[in-house]
């Protein structure tokens, strides 16, 4: 299993989190499903990246990496509009 690498520490006050009771969540934002929902459902995993070597301008790396954690999957939807938006 892969170890945890976060350094932040979360704001949530778990605590708080776990002493609600069912009642007093708010769920009013939250549509109710029916059975012909789920009947349609379908699981749709994502796909596995690929780990790949690529060359980038030190200036756009640093950029990206500046911006915080995930900077390569902030390259990678990047790359995907890119591709999308040139699709034939």
């Amino acid at each position: 299993m892969k170890k945890n690498t976060t350094k932040k520490r979360s704001g949530t006050n778990w605590a708080k989190i776990d002493a609600l009771k069912d009642k007093a969540i708010d769920t009013s934002d939250i549509p109710e499903q029916g059975k012909a929902f789920f009947k349609r459902a379908m699981l749709r995993l994502p796909e596995p990246k690929t780990a790949v070597t690529i060359r980038l301008d030190q200036q756009v790396l640093k950029w990206f990496k500046a911006k915080g954690p995930g900077y390569q999957t902030r390259i990678n939807a990047l790359l995907r509009a890119y591709m999308e938006a040139h699709k034939a």
